[in-house]
Order: structure tokens, then sequence, then C-alpha cells
């Protein structure tokens, strides 16, 4: 049975932090607040959790699912190296609403779905995503939603959708506009803008001091 915790409540913050970390240690979903809008996630080194993500949001590998972290060394330790763009885009963005997509380091035993030996990383701007992500580490999340359906804006409608496959809702209130995070993949020549979300493409120019281009 699923177990919602209101966060604005310091003892059940405290319980809920501690429920939600035993929950993603045992491989089970847990609902977080984020600074866009709700997320569920796992472990991001447990295949068959993140599996269950994606069947309680009915869907496949062929979207794979990012990796939150909780500080800016978190991720030298997951991709094959770590560019000057790179950490021009993470002093500049991160904890915020910049993902960033590079080729990961190839002796990590993880499963996100069809990532081609890449992963979109990104550090969020909200305290108790942070506190749950560096008690255990990088979790693999995704917006806490059915395929198809709204991102959730709060925990009650992530509630409404994604019922019992997830453990643990961590209530932090309202999410703010529900405007996904921009992501930018470094793994080419030149710095590609995916997604303009949250953070302007006139914004990461600025920050790495060259033109950025779209998918082709």
């Amino acid at each position: 049975m699923s177990t919602l915790y209101d966060c604005s409540l310091p003892e059940d913050r405290q319980d809920g932090l501690a429920a939600a970390a035993g929950a993603v240690r045992s491989g089970r979903l847990v609902v977080i607040p984020t600074d866009t809008v709700y997320g569920i996630g796992c472990d991001a080194f447990d295949g068959g959790a993140v599996r269950a993500l994606l069947e309680a949001k009915n869907r496949g590998p062929d979207m794979p699912v990012g990796v939150l972290v909780g500080s800016w060394t978190a991720i030298d330790g997951l991709v094959l190296s770590v560019p000057d763009q790179a950490r021009k885009l993470v002093e500049a963005f991160w904890p915020g609403d910049l993902s960033i997509v590079l080729p990961h380091a190839p002796s990590l035993a993880w499963d996100l779905g069809n990532t081609r030996g890449t992963v979109m990383l990104r550090m969020p701007l909200h305290p108790v995503a942070i506190e749950l992500l560096r008690e255990v580490g990088p979790m693999a999340v995704s917006s806490a939603n059915r395929s198809g359906h709204p991102p959730a804006a709060t925990a009650e409608e992530a509630r409404d959708q994604l019922g019992e496959s997830v453990a643990v809702y961590l209530d932090g209130g309202p999410s703010g506009d529900p405007v996904p995070s921009s992501i930018v993949d470094l793994t080419g020549d030149s710095p590609v803008l995916l997604r303009e979300g949250a953070v302007s493409r006139q914004a990461v120019e600025e920050a790495l001091g060259v033109e950025v281009a779209s998918p082709a």
C-alpha cells in the first residue's frame, strides 16, 4: 500500500524521506517534487525498478529515462568524460531546469531504456528532491504521469494516475509552472538544443559562448 507524506510538516518530511530512501533501496518506486513537475523515480542502477517505472507510466524503452543527481560532482562517475561545455552549463544552470546529454561511462551496469550509450542528467532545484538524492545517489526519474496524460503538478495528481504502483509519495506542495527542462545534447562535435524549455536558447548560448544547433 502506498503512503503519502506532507513534506511541509517537519516530522512528516523526515519520516517521508526515510520511507522514500528505504523504498528506493529496495527497488520500489517513489514520487518526488521537483522544480518543474512531479517525478516518478527509482534507483538508477536497478534495472528491474526502471522497468517497473516504465510499466507504471505505460511507456516503452524507446523513450529512455533521465537521471537526477544531488550535486555537481555526482556526474563525474556517470559519464565517459565531462567536457568544458558541460562544466559551463552545470555552473550556469545547476541546480535548475537544464538537462545535459552525455556519453555514459561504459563501466556502469544500468538499463535506462534505449539510450544508445548516452545518459541525460539534471540536478533539480528542490530541497526535498536534493535531500533524497544525496541520501540514495543518482535516481532514474521521469514525469509522474501515465504516458499521454498531463504531467502531475501535485502529489495527489500523481497518485490519481499512478496509484499503488508507487510505494511512497512525497508531497512538496504544488509545482511551479509545468514547463519542462531544456535539454542540451553534448554527445556530438557541437551542442544541440534538443528541447527549449525553462532555459532559453539565448541563455544556453550565452553560457557556452557559441551558437547552439537545433536537431537535424
